[in-house]
C-alpha cells in the first residue's frame, strides 16, 4: 500500500525540527507517512496556505491559532493543535550599546534587574521623542505575550513607553543592523544570527520569563483534522519518536546537519547546533553559555496540548488587545488544543500521558510527580520569574490582577 502523504508548511527555526526529523530519519514512513515540506518567510504566509488548502497542517504560533479561530484581524477558521512542537526556544536579543546598558554582556540577565534597567534608558528615550522599538515575529505570537509579560511586570508599558513592531524571523538581524529596531525576541536561529554578526547580544531567554512557556504548535484546520484524523495521529507518534531522537546529544551533530540543510533552516550547521545543545553565544567571539533547557522538546509531557496553556494565551490576547473577558471565546480558545487527539494517538504505545488536561500553570517549584494514564511523568520548575501563577479557572481573578 502506498504511503500517505502529508503536506506540511514550515517557517526556517529550529523548533519545525519534530516534523522534519520524523520524515528524515524514517519515523513517519514507520508509521506509513510520507512528509512533504514547503518553507516560508513569514507566519502570515504560513497560515495563508494552510487556510487555502495548500497544505494540510503547519508549524505554527500557538496564539496565531487561537487568534485565527477567534477571528481576530481576519474572519474566523476553527484551527486545532492536537501537538506542541516545543516549549520556548526564544531569547530576546538587545542592539550591542542598549544591551552594555542595561546587563553585562555575555552572560544571561536577572529578568527583574534587566528589565529595571531597561525601564531607565526606554523612559528616558521616550523623552527624546524616540522610544526603544523592539521586533516581535507576529502580533499573535508568544513572543510577542512573553516580552510584554515581562516589560509589564518591570513597569515599562508596551505601546507606550516602547514600542513594538513585527519583523519576520530571518530579517531581525538586517532590522537590527540598520537601526529599524533596538531589540527583538525572536527564535533560534536567529538571535545568534544577530551575534554572529555583531549586531546584537543576547541577555535573556524566554525560559527564564516562563520557564515551561508553550511556543509552537502542529496545527491544522479542523475539517482536515477530521477527515485526516489516522495520518495526524500516526504523525504524532512518528514525531515523538523524533522528540526523543531530537533530545539524545550523541544525536546533536547529525541533526544539527539536517536542519542546516537549504531545503530546512538554509542556515549554519554551528549555530543550529548550539541552540540543540542549549549552548548559545550571547556576544561576539564570547564563549557559549550553557542554559539548560533552552529549548524543551521531549520529556516532561512537553509535546502535550495543555488546555491550561491555550487559556493563558486567551488571557494575555484580552489582556493586550483591551478586549473583554468573553467566557465563550475563553472556550472556543481552550478548544484548539486537543490533548483528545495527542492521548488517542499514542493510548497503545505506552507513551507518556497525564491524567489531566489542564493545570495550574506557574505552580511547580520543584520535581513533582503528577498524576497518569500511563507512563511516568515528573514536573520540573515551571514558574513565570515573577512568582505569580495562572489558574485557568479563574482568568478574570488573573487579569485583574496584571500591571
Amino acid at each position: 500500500m502506498a504511503n500517505r502523504e502529508l503536506i506540511i508548511g514550515f517557517l526556517p527555526l529550529v523548533d519545525a525540527c519534530l516534523p522534519i526529523l520524523a520524515q528524515e530519519h524514517g519515523f513517519a514512513e514507520d508509521e506509513g507517512l510520507t512528509l512533504t515540506f514547503v518553507k516560508d518567510v513569514s507566519w502570515a504566509t504560513v497560515l495563508d496556505r494552510l487556510l487555502y488548502g495548500h497544505t494540510d497542517a503547519a508549524h505554527m504560533l500557538a496564539p496565531l491559532a487561537i487568534a485565527t479561530t477567534l477571528g481576530r484581524g481576519r474572519p474566523a477558521q476553527p484551527l486545532v493543535a492536537p501537538f506542541v512542537l516545543g516549549l520556548n526556544g526564544n531569547a530576546i536579543t538587545l542592539r550591542k550599546d542598549l544591551a552594555a546598558q542595561v546587563t553585562t554582556p555575555g552572560t544571561y540577565g536577572d529578568p527583574a534587574q534587566v528589565g529595571a534597567a531597561l525601564r531607565e534608558v526606554a523612559l528616558a528615550a521616550r523623552k527624546t521623542g524616540k522610544p526603544l522599538r523592539l521586533g516581535v515575529v507576529h502580533r499573535y505570537s508568544s513572543h510577542n505575550y512573553k516580552l510584554r509579560y515581562w516589560l509589564a511586570a518591570c513597569g515599562i508599558r508596551p505601546d507606550e513607553d516602547v514600542e513594538i513592531l513585527t519583523v519576520p524571523p530571518p530579517f531581525v538581524a538586517d532590522a537590527m543592523e540598520s537601526g529599524e529596531i533596538d531589540g527583538a525576541c525572536v527564535g533560534e536561529p536567529w538571535n545568534s544570527v544577530c551575534v554572529e554578526r555583531d549586531v546584537g547580544t543576547i541577555v535573556l531567554a524566554t525560559a527564564q520569563i516562563w520557564r515551561r512557556g508553550v511556543e509552537k504548535v502542529l496545527a491544522m484546520r479542523e475539517p482536515v483534522l477530521d477527515e485526516k484524523r489516522s495520518e495526524f495521529e500516526a504523525l504524532i507518534r512518528a514525531m515523538r519518536r523524533a522528540g526523543q531522537h531530537f533530545v539524545n546529544p550523541t544525536n546533536n551533530q547529525l541533526n544539527a546537519r539536517i536542519l542546516a540543510s537549504p531545503a530546512y533552516l538554509n542556515a549554519s550547521e554551528g549555530l543550529i547546533g548550539a541552540a540543540i545543545s542549549d549552548r548559545l553565544t550571547l556576544l561576539h567571539h564570547a564563549n557559549p553559555v550553557h542554559f539548560p533547557d533552552f529549548m524543551f522538546q521531549y520529556s516532561e509531557a512537553a509535546n502535550f496540548p495543555w488546555i491550561s496553556q491555550a487559556a493563558w494565551i486567551y488571557s494575555q490576547m484580552v489582556r493586550w488587545d483591551h478586549l473583554q473577558f468573553d467566557p465563550v471565546d475563553a472556550a472556543k480558545s481552550a478548544a484548539v488544543f486537543r490533548p483528545d487527539v495527542y492521548r488517542s494517538a499514542l493510548s497503545a504505545t505506552g507513551d507518556d500521558l497525564p491524567s489531566a488536561n489542564s493545570k495550574v500553570e506557574g505552580s511547580v517549584i520543584g520535581a513533582t510527580q503528577v498524576g497518569t494514564n500511563q507512563g511516568s511523568i515528573t514536573l520540573s520548575k515551571n514558574s513565570f520569574f515573577d512568582g505569580r501563577q495562572f489558574d485557568p479557572d479563574r482568568v478574570e481573578d488573573y487579569l485583574a490582577q496584571l500591571p
